[in-house]
Protein backbone atom coordinates (compact mmCIF):
# COMPACT_ATOMS: atom_id res chain seq x y z
CA UNK A 1 0.00 0.00 0.00
CA UNK A 2 0.74 3.53 -0.46
CA UNK A 3 -0.39 6.19 1.61
CA UNK A 4 -0.59 10.47 0.24
CA UNK A 5 -1.23 12.14 3.57
CA UNK A 6 -2.10 16.18 3.38
CA UNK A 7 -1.59 18.11 6.42
CA UNK A 8 -3.91 21.37 6.04
CA UNK A 9 -1.44 23.70 8.62
CA UNK A 10 -3.43 26.77 7.90
CA UNK A 11 -6.97 25.75 7.75
CA UNK A 12 -7.96 27.83 10.33
CA UNK A 13 -6.95 30.76 8.68
CA UNK A 14 -7.87 29.80 4.97
CA UNK A 15 -11.88 29.17 5.18
CA UNK A 16 -11.60 32.83 5.85
CA UNK A 17 -9.23 34.22 2.98
CA UNK A 18 -9.70 31.67 0.21
CA UNK A 19 -12.74 33.56 -0.78
CA UNK A 20 -11.39 36.84 -1.63
CA UNK A 21 -8.57 38.28 -4.40
CA UNK A 22 -6.79 40.26 -2.69
CA UNK A 23 -5.78 39.81 0.41
CA UNK A 24 -6.14 42.20 3.21
CA UNK A 25 -4.43 41.59 6.63
CA UNK A 26 -6.42 39.22 9.14
CA UNK A 27 -5.88 37.39 12.08
CA UNK A 28 -7.54 34.53 13.58
CA UNK A 29 -8.14 34.34 17.06
CA UNK A 30 -9.03 31.74 19.89
CA UNK A 31 -9.77 32.54 23.59
CA UNK A 32 -7.14 30.48 26.12
CA UNK A 33 -8.49 30.98 29.59
CA UNK A 34 -8.70 34.71 29.65
CA UNK A 35 -7.15 35.67 26.99
CA UNK A 36 -7.78 35.93 23.23
CA UNK A 37 -4.65 34.96 21.60
CA UNK A 38 -3.59 34.90 17.28
CA UNK A 39 -3.70 31.49 16.19
CA UNK A 40 -2.92 31.80 12.93
CA UNK A 41 -2.43 35.40 10.54
CA UNK A 42 -1.74 36.02 6.59
CA UNK A 43 1.05 37.26 5.35
CA UNK A 44 -0.06 41.11 4.85
CA UNK A 45 -0.87 40.89 9.10
CA UNK A 46 2.78 39.07 9.34
CA UNK A 47 4.24 41.98 7.50
CA UNK A 48 2.55 44.35 10.52
CA UNK A 49 4.14 42.51 13.30
CA UNK A 50 1.43 40.03 14.01
CA UNK A 51 2.21 36.51 14.83
CA UNK A 52 0.94 33.52 16.48
CA UNK A 53 0.33 33.67 20.13
CA UNK A 54 0.25 37.31 20.86
CA UNK A 55 -2.91 38.62 22.19
CA UNK A 56 -5.48 39.85 20.20
CA UNK A 57 -5.37 43.45 21.51
CA UNK A 58 -1.84 44.00 20.90
CA UNK A 59 -1.85 42.80 17.31
CA UNK A 60 -4.67 45.37 16.39
CA UNK A 61 -2.70 48.23 17.97
CA UNK A 62 0.34 46.43 15.81
CA UNK A 63 -1.59 46.72 12.01
CA UNK A 64 -3.83 49.24 11.35
CA UNK A 65 -7.27 47.82 9.82
CA UNK A 66 -6.80 44.58 11.23
CA UNK A 67 -9.38 42.11 10.18
CA UNK A 68 -9.42 39.60 13.29
CA UNK A 69 -12.38 36.62 12.90
CA UNK A 70 -12.58 34.21 15.84
CA UNK A 71 -11.94 30.42 15.03
CA UNK A 72 -14.54 28.71 13.56
CA UNK A 73 -14.53 24.77 13.79
CA UNK A 74 -17.37 24.10 11.81
CA UNK A 75 -16.25 25.87 8.60
CA UNK A 76 -13.31 24.11 9.32
CA UNK A 77 -14.89 20.38 9.42
CA UNK A 78 -17.15 21.25 6.31
CA UNK A 79 -13.48 22.45 4.63
CA UNK A 80 -12.27 19.13 5.56
CA UNK A 81 -15.09 17.34 4.42
CA UNK A 82 -15.17 19.03 0.71
CA UNK A 83 -11.07 18.43 0.23
CA UNK A 84 -12.74 15.25 1.01
CA UNK A 85 -14.80 15.26 -2.17
CA UNK A 86 -12.47 16.90 -3.70
CA UNK A 87 -9.39 14.37 -3.35
CA UNK A 88 -12.00 12.05 -4.70
CA UNK A 89 -10.83 12.88 -8.10
CA UNK A 90 -7.89 10.74 -7.33
CA UNK A 91 -9.02 7.65 -5.43
CA UNK A 92 -12.05 6.64 -3.78
CA UNK A 93 -9.95 5.62 -0.59
CA UNK A 94 -9.90 8.81 1.39
CA UNK A 95 -9.77 9.41 5.29
CA UNK A 96 -10.59 12.23 7.17
CA UNK A 97 -8.14 13.04 9.90
CA UNK A 98 -9.64 15.83 11.70
CA UNK A 99 -9.04 18.89 12.14
CA UNK A 100 -7.06 19.43 9.71
CA UNK A 101 -5.81 16.19 7.28
CA UNK A 102 -6.56 13.50 4.75
CA UNK A 103 -5.04 10.39 4.10
CA UNK A 104 -5.88 8.82 0.64
CA UNK A 105 -4.64 5.29 -0.27
CA UNK A 106 -3.09 5.71 -3.86
CA UNK A 107 -1.28 2.40 -4.98
CA UNK A 108 -3.71 1.14 -7.06
CA UNK A 109 -4.42 4.53 -8.96
CA UNK A 110 -1.20 5.61 -9.64
CA UNK A 111 -0.91 4.22 -13.09
CA UNK A 112 -4.19 6.18 -14.18
CA UNK A 113 -2.53 8.94 -12.97
CA UNK A 114 0.36 8.36 -14.81
CA UNK A 115 2.64 8.08 -11.67
CA UNK A 116 3.27 9.69 -8.80
CA UNK A 117 4.85 12.59 -9.73
CA UNK A 118 2.17 13.44 -11.94
CA UNK A 119 -0.58 12.58 -9.07
CA UNK A 120 1.36 15.28 -6.85
CA UNK A 121 1.59 17.75 -8.96
CA UNK A 122 -1.81 17.46 -10.21
CA UNK A 123 -2.67 17.59 -6.36
CA UNK A 124 -0.63 20.48 -5.70
CA UNK A 125 -2.29 22.66 -8.72
CA UNK A 126 -5.72 21.46 -7.11
CA UNK A 127 -5.26 22.81 -3.72
CA UNK A 128 -4.14 25.70 -4.95
CA UNK A 129 -6.95 26.40 -7.12
CA UNK A 130 -9.21 26.21 -4.38
CA UNK A 131 -7.04 28.56 -2.10
CA UNK A 132 -5.63 25.60 0.21
CA UNK A 133 -1.89 24.63 0.91
CA UNK A 134 -0.52 21.52 2.63
CA UNK A 135 1.93 19.24 3.25
CA UNK A 136 2.32 16.07 1.35
CA UNK A 137 4.06 12.72 2.56
CA UNK A 138 3.67 9.71 1.13
CA UNK A 139 5.14 6.29 2.88
CA UNK A 140 3.62 2.48 2.93
CA UNK A 141 1.74 3.33 6.37
CA UNK A 142 -0.84 5.98 6.60
CA UNK A 143 0.59 6.79 10.06
CA UNK A 144 4.08 6.85 8.73
CA UNK A 145 2.61 9.07 6.18
CA UNK A 146 0.65 11.26 8.15
CA UNK A 147 3.89 11.76 10.85
CA UNK A 148 5.99 13.10 8.10
CA UNK A 149 3.31 15.29 6.87
CA UNK A 150 2.29 16.67 10.41
CA UNK A 151 6.68 17.38 10.61
CA UNK A 152 6.61 19.26 6.76
CA UNK A 153 8.60 16.80 5.27
CA UNK A 154 7.61 16.28 1.80
CA UNK A 155 8.98 12.85 1.19
CA UNK A 156 7.98 9.86 -1.00
CA UNK A 157 9.06 6.91 0.68
CA UNK A 158 8.00 3.03 -0.35
CA UNK A 159 10.47 0.90 1.49
CA UNK A 160 9.56 0.54 5.16
CA UNK A 161 13.22 0.76 6.41
CA UNK A 162 13.61 3.84 4.58
CA UNK A 163 10.76 5.05 6.52
CA UNK A 164 12.02 3.94 9.64
CA UNK A 165 15.61 5.65 9.16
CA UNK A 166 13.17 9.00 8.90
CA UNK A 167 11.10 8.53 11.29
CA UNK A 168 13.88 8.65 14.12
CA UNK A 169 14.12 12.40 13.71
CA UNK A 170 11.26 13.33 14.10
CA UNK A 171 10.43 14.75 18.09
CA UNK A 172 7.92 13.16 20.08
CA UNK A 173 5.98 15.84 20.53
CA UNK A 174 4.57 14.65 16.76
CA UNK A 175 2.53 11.96 17.74
CA UNK A 176 -0.62 11.49 19.35
CA UNK A 177 0.02 10.79 22.97
CA UNK A 178 -1.08 13.05 25.63
CA UNK A 179 0.89 15.94 27.18
CA UNK A 180 1.86 13.81 30.66
CA UNK A 181 2.93 11.06 28.05
CA UNK A 182 5.17 13.37 25.95
CA UNK A 183 6.63 14.98 28.93
CA UNK A 184 7.13 11.98 30.33
CA UNK A 185 9.33 10.42 27.55
CA UNK A 186 10.85 13.72 27.44
CA UNK A 187 12.06 13.53 31.10
CA UNK A 188 13.65 9.60 30.74
CA UNK A 189 15.90 11.19 27.78
CA UNK A 190 13.29 10.05 24.87
CA UNK A 191 13.30 12.95 22.47
CA UNK A 192 12.81 11.59 19.26
CA UNK A 193 11.12 9.00 17.84
CA UNK A 194 13.86 6.89 17.38
CA UNK A 195 14.75 7.11 20.92
CA UNK A 196 11.57 5.26 21.86
CA UNK A 197 12.30 2.92 19.31
CA UNK A 198 15.39 2.31 21.37
CA UNK A 199 13.50 1.82 24.71
CA UNK A 200 12.18 -1.80 26.00
CA UNK A 201 8.63 -2.26 24.34
CA UNK A 202 7.67 -4.16 27.39
CA UNK A 203 8.60 -1.46 29.86
CA UNK A 204 7.91 1.20 27.98
CA UNK A 205 4.32 -0.39 27.49
CA UNK A 206 3.96 -0.19 31.51
CA UNK A 207 5.23 2.96 31.92
CA UNK A 208 3.58 4.95 29.12
CA UNK A 209 0.70 2.85 27.86
CA UNK A 210 0.52 0.13 25.46
CA UNK A 211 -1.29 3.05 22.90
CA UNK A 212 2.38 4.48 22.60
CA UNK A 213 3.75 1.07 21.07
CA UNK A 214 1.14 0.80 19.41
CA UNK A 215 1.61 4.14 17.72
CA UNK A 216 4.88 3.37 17.16
CA UNK A 217 4.07 -0.12 15.26
CA UNK A 218 1.27 1.48 12.98
CA UNK A 219 3.58 4.37 12.39
CA UNK A 220 5.78 1.89 11.09
CA UNK A 221 3.66 -0.37 8.99
CA UNK A 222 4.17 -2.89 12.12
CA UNK A 223 0.87 -3.06 12.97
CA UNK A 224 -2.18 -2.86 10.50
CA UNK A 225 -4.56 0.30 10.70
CA UNK A 226 -7.97 0.30 10.47
CA UNK A 227 -9.53 3.40 8.70
CA UNK A 228 -13.08 4.25 7.85
CA UNK A 229 -13.45 5.67 4.56
CA UNK A 230 -15.56 8.83 3.41
CA UNK A 231 -19.06 8.23 2.14
CA UNK A 232 -19.95 11.21 -0.08
CA UNK A 233 -23.69 13.11 0.63
CA UNK A 234 -25.89 12.59 -2.21
CA UNK A 235 -25.63 15.76 -2.81
CA UNK A 236 -23.42 18.84 -3.08
CA UNK A 237 -23.99 22.16 -1.14
CA UNK A 238 -21.03 23.91 -0.50
CA UNK A 239 -20.61 27.42 0.96
CA UNK A 240 -18.01 30.04 1.06
CA UNK A 241 -18.28 33.19 3.30
CA UNK A 242 -16.28 36.40 1.32
CA UNK A 243 -13.76 37.90 3.42
CA UNK A 244 -15.66 41.70 2.12
CA UNK A 245 -18.98 42.47 0.14
CA UNK A 246 -19.15 41.99 -3.46
CA UNK A 247 -21.23 44.12 -5.33
CA UNK A 248 -20.64 42.96 -8.61
CA UNK A 249 -21.98 39.39 -10.53
CA UNK A 250 -18.84 38.86 -12.43
CA UNK A 251 -16.27 39.53 -9.23
CA UNK A 252 -18.06 36.46 -7.80
CA UNK A 253 -16.52 34.09 -9.92
CA UNK A 254 -13.42 34.42 -8.12
CA UNK A 255 -14.73 32.60 -5.13
CA UNK A 256 -17.09 29.98 -7.57
CA UNK A 257 -14.00 28.70 -8.87
CA UNK A 258 -12.76 27.92 -5.08
CA UNK A 259 -15.82 25.70 -5.28
CA UNK A 260 -15.99 23.98 -8.63
CA UNK A 261 -13.23 21.76 -8.12
CA UNK A 262 -14.47 20.26 -5.08
CA UNK A 263 -17.93 19.84 -6.65
CA UNK A 264 -15.75 18.49 -9.67
CA UNK A 265 -14.19 16.09 -6.95
CA UNK A 266 -17.79 15.03 -5.50
CA UNK A 267 -19.13 14.29 -8.70
CA UNK A 268 -16.17 11.74 -9.73
CA UNK A 269 -16.24 9.75 -6.54
CA UNK A 270 -19.99 9.46 -7.07
CA UNK A 271 -19.18 8.41 -10.76
CA UNK A 272 -22.00 10.77 -11.59
CA UNK A 273 -22.44 14.22 -13.41
CA UNK A 274 -25.16 17.14 -13.10
CA UNK A 275 -27.30 18.81 -15.51
CA UNK A 276 -28.73 21.61 -13.45
CA UNK A 277 -26.45 23.73 -10.64
CA UNK A 278 -27.50 26.67 -9.21
CA UNK A 279 -24.76 29.06 -7.21
CA UNK A 280 -26.91 30.91 -4.72
CA UNK A 281 -25.71 34.47 -3.18
CA UNK A 282 -26.99 35.59 -0.07
CA UNK A 283 -27.34 39.21 1.15
CA UNK A 284 -27.84 41.25 4.56
CA UNK A 285 -31.88 41.14 4.94
CA UNK A 286 -32.95 40.09 1.96
CA UNK A 287 -34.05 37.17 -0.30
CA UNK A 288 -30.65 35.44 -1.79
CA UNK A 289 -30.15 35.91 -5.76
CA UNK A 290 -30.46 32.41 -7.13
CA UNK A 291 -28.06 31.99 -10.69
CA UNK A 292 -29.10 28.95 -12.72
CA UNK A 293 -26.83 27.08 -14.54
CA UNK A 294 -28.75 23.93 -17.02
CA UNK A 295 -26.37 21.64 -19.16
CA UNK A 296 -27.25 20.23 -22.93
CA UNK A 297 -25.92 16.55 -20.85
CA UNK A 298 -24.20 15.35 -17.43
CA UNK A 299 -21.27 17.11 -17.24
CA UNK A 300 -18.41 16.88 -14.22
CA UNK A 301 -15.42 19.10 -15.67
CA UNK A 302 -15.08 21.84 -13.89
CA UNK A 303 -13.38 24.04 -16.53
CA UNK A 304 -17.01 23.98 -18.72
CA UNK A 305 -19.11 25.03 -15.47
CA UNK A 306 -16.66 27.82 -14.69
CA UNK A 307 -17.33 28.78 -18.27
CA UNK A 308 -20.69 28.32 -18.38
CA UNK A 309 -20.71 30.25 -15.28
CA UNK A 310 -18.48 33.23 -16.15
CA UNK A 311 -21.08 33.93 -19.05
CA UNK A 312 -24.10 33.73 -16.53
CA UNK A 313 -22.57 36.35 -14.06
CA UNK A 314 -21.60 38.45 -16.87
CA UNK A 315 -25.53 38.91 -17.00
CA UNK A 316 -26.55 39.15 -14.19
CA UNK A 317 -27.33 42.42 -11.63
CA UNK A 318 -27.52 41.93 -8.03
CA UNK A 319 -29.84 43.39 -6.20
CA UNK A 320 -27.28 44.07 -3.14
CA UNK A 321 -23.73 43.01 -2.07
CA UNK A 322 -22.97 39.67 -1.97
CA UNK A 323 -21.46 38.25 1.93
CA UNK A 324 -21.71 34.46 0.64
CA UNK A 325 -22.02 32.33 -1.69
CA UNK A 326 -23.70 28.76 -1.80
CA UNK A 327 -23.25 26.22 -4.87
CA UNK A 328 -25.33 24.06 -5.18
CA UNK A 329 -26.31 20.31 -7.00
CA UNK A 330 -29.33 19.03 -5.75
CA UNK A 331 -29.80 16.33 -8.17
CA UNK A 332 -26.77 13.92 -10.03
CA UNK A 333 -27.22 11.72 -12.55
CA UNK A 334 -24.83 8.60 -13.61
CA UNK A 335 -22.03 9.32 -15.70
CA UNK A 336 -19.67 6.63 -16.44
CA UNK A 337 -16.19 7.67 -16.66
CA UNK A 338 -13.88 7.95 -19.58
CA UNK A 339 -10.26 7.66 -20.73
CA UNK A 340 -8.38 10.80 -21.42
CA UNK A 341 -7.69 11.22 -25.45
CA UNK A 342 -4.21 11.14 -26.56
CA UNK A 343 -4.32 13.43 -29.54
CA UNK A 344 -7.51 15.25 -28.77
CA UNK A 345 -9.96 14.36 -31.42
CA UNK A 346 -12.56 13.80 -29.63
CA UNK A 347 -14.19 16.85 -28.84
CA UNK A 348 -16.33 17.77 -31.86
CA UNK A 349 -19.32 16.76 -29.59
CA UNK A 350 -18.35 18.61 -26.50
CA UNK A 351 -17.97 21.52 -28.30
CA UNK A 352 -21.68 21.11 -29.76
CA UNK A 353 -22.69 21.16 -26.48
CA UNK A 354 -21.17 23.65 -25.00
CA UNK A 355 -21.92 26.25 -27.88
CA UNK A 356 -26.14 25.27 -27.47
CA UNK A 357 -25.17 25.91 -23.71
CA UNK A 358 -24.09 29.22 -24.39
CA UNK A 359 -26.23 30.70 -26.43
CA UNK A 360 -28.92 29.52 -24.80
CA UNK A 361 -27.46 31.57 -21.63
CA UNK A 362 -26.88 34.48 -24.06
CA UNK A 363 -30.19 34.75 -26.34
CA UNK A 364 -32.39 33.56 -23.72
CA UNK A 365 -33.56 30.28 -22.57
CA UNK A 366 -36.54 30.85 -25.07
CA UNK A 367 -34.72 31.71 -27.87
CA UNK A 368 -32.69 27.81 -27.42
CA UNK A 369 -33.95 24.81 -26.47
CA UNK A 370 -34.40 21.39 -26.95
CA UNK A 371 -37.69 18.67 -28.07
CA UNK A 372 -39.40 15.91 -26.45
CA UNK A 373 -41.98 13.77 -27.95
CA UNK A 374 -45.48 14.05 -26.73
CA UNK A 375 -48.06 11.30 -26.55
CA UNK A 376 -50.80 12.56 -28.79
CA UNK A 377 -51.31 11.71 -32.07
CA UNK A 378 -51.78 15.21 -33.39
CA UNK A 379 -48.79 16.24 -35.66
CA UNK A 380 -49.14 20.22 -33.48
CA UNK A 381 -49.06 18.26 -30.15
CA UNK A 382 -46.96 15.57 -30.72
CA UNK A 383 -43.60 17.72 -29.57
CA UNK A 384 -43.08 20.28 -26.92
CA UNK A 385 -39.90 22.52 -26.11
CA UNK A 386 -38.00 21.59 -23.40
CA UNK A 387 -34.70 22.88 -21.74
CA UNK A 388 -33.84 18.97 -20.66
CA UNK A 389 -35.20 16.71 -22.88
CA UNK A 390 -35.92 13.56 -21.49
CA UNK A 391 -37.21 11.43 -24.17
CA UNK A 392 -37.44 11.64 -27.93
CA UNK A 393 -39.37 9.20 -30.43
CA UNK A 394 -37.36 7.24 -33.16
CA UNK A 395 -37.44 9.30 -36.77
CA UNK A 396 -40.26 8.34 -38.99
CA UNK A 397 -39.77 8.75 -42.69
CA UNK A 398 -43.68 9.00 -43.36
CA UNK A 399 -43.31 12.18 -41.57
CA UNK A 400 -41.33 15.72 -42.33
CA UNK A 401 -38.65 17.08 -39.07
CA UNK A 402 -39.77 20.64 -40.02
CA UNK A 403 -43.52 21.44 -39.26
CA UNK A 404 -45.19 24.93 -40.82
CA UNK A 405 -46.47 27.16 -37.87
CA UNK A 406 -49.91 26.98 -39.35
CA UNK A 407 -51.22 24.30 -42.35
CA UNK A 408 -51.34 26.33 -45.62
CA UNK A 409 -54.44 26.04 -47.25
CA UNK A 410 -52.83 24.00 -51.29
CA UNK A 411 -54.33 25.91 -54.04
CA UNK A 412 -51.84 23.48 -56.73
CA UNK A 413 -54.20 20.89 -57.98
CA UNK A 414 -51.03 19.29 -59.92
CA UNK A 415 -49.49 17.78 -56.67
CA UNK A 416 -48.48 14.19 -57.17
CA UNK A 417 -49.72 11.64 -54.49
CA UNK A 418 -46.56 9.54 -53.59
CA UNK A 419 -47.48 7.34 -50.29
CA UNK A 420 -50.81 8.02 -47.97
CA UNK A 421 -53.33 7.92 -46.57
CA UNK A 422 -52.09 8.28 -42.78
CA UNK A 423 -55.56 8.87 -41.44
CA UNK A 424 -55.57 10.89 -37.92
CA UNK A 425 -58.41 11.63 -35.65
CA UNK A 426 -58.03 12.56 -32.28
CA UNK A 427 -58.71 15.00 -29.95
CA UNK A 428 -63.04 15.18 -29.53
CA UNK A 429 -62.40 15.60 -25.80
CA UNK A 430 -60.84 18.85 -25.75
CA UNK A 431 -62.25 20.90 -28.34
CA UNK A 432 -59.25 20.41 -30.88
CA UNK A 433 -60.04 17.60 -32.42
CA UNK A 434 -58.94 16.37 -35.98
CA UNK A 435 -59.89 14.65 -38.61
CA UNK A 436 -57.66 14.11 -41.51
CA UNK A 437 -55.94 12.15 -44.02
CA UNK A 438 -52.39 12.74 -44.54
CA UNK A 439 -49.84 12.06 -47.77
CA UNK A 440 -46.56 12.86 -48.71
CA UNK A 441 -47.09 14.68 -52.10
CA UNK A 442 -44.65 15.92 -54.76
CA UNK A 443 -44.78 19.82 -56.39
CA UNK A 444 -43.85 20.07 -59.62
CA UNK A 445 -40.73 21.28 -59.10
CA UNK A 446 -40.23 18.09 -57.06
CA UNK A 447 -40.52 19.11 -53.95
CA UNK A 448 -41.76 16.37 -51.23
CA UNK A 449 -44.61 17.79 -49.43
CA UNK A 450 -46.85 16.35 -46.36
CA UNK A 451 -50.46 17.32 -46.99
CA UNK A 452 -53.57 16.24 -46.03
CA UNK A 453 -57.53 16.29 -46.68
CA UNK A 454 -59.48 17.95 -44.02
CA UNK A 455 -62.36 15.04 -43.76
CA UNK A 456 -65.25 17.98 -42.47
CA UNK A 457 -64.60 20.31 -45.05
CA UNK A 458 -62.83 18.35 -47.78
CA UNK A 459 -60.30 21.03 -47.96
CA UNK A 460 -56.56 20.58 -48.48
CA UNK A 461 -53.33 21.71 -46.67
CA UNK A 462 -50.12 21.85 -46.68
CA UNK A 463 -48.57 20.88 -43.26
CA UNK A 464 -44.70 20.29 -43.47
CA UNK A 465 -41.84 19.85 -45.95
CA UNK A 466 -39.42 16.95 -46.32
CA UNK A 467 -35.95 18.09 -46.24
Amino acid sequence: MLWLALHFHSLSLEVFIRGAAEASPLAVVEKEGGRTRIVACNEPAESCGVHAGMAAPAAQALAEGLIVRRRDPLSEAAALEGLAAWAGRFTPSVSLVPPDGLLLEISRCLRLHRGLANLLRQARQGLGDMGYAASMACAPSSHGAWLLAKAGIEKAIREPTRLEQVLAALPVALLDQPPAVVEGLEKVGASTFGDCLRLPRAGTARRFGQALVDELDHALGRLPEARAFFEPPASFERSLELLAPVHAAEALLFAARRLLPELEGFLALRQAGVQEMELACRHERRDPTVVKLGFVKPVRDAGRMQLLLRETLGRTRLPASVHTIVLRAPRVLPLAGSNSDLFQTKTSEADGDLLLERLRIRLGADAVYGIETAADHRPERAWRPAQVPRGAAAANRHRPLWLLPNPQPCHDGRLKLKSGPERIESGWWDGSDVARDYYVAEDRSGAQLWVYCDRGSGEWYVHGVFA
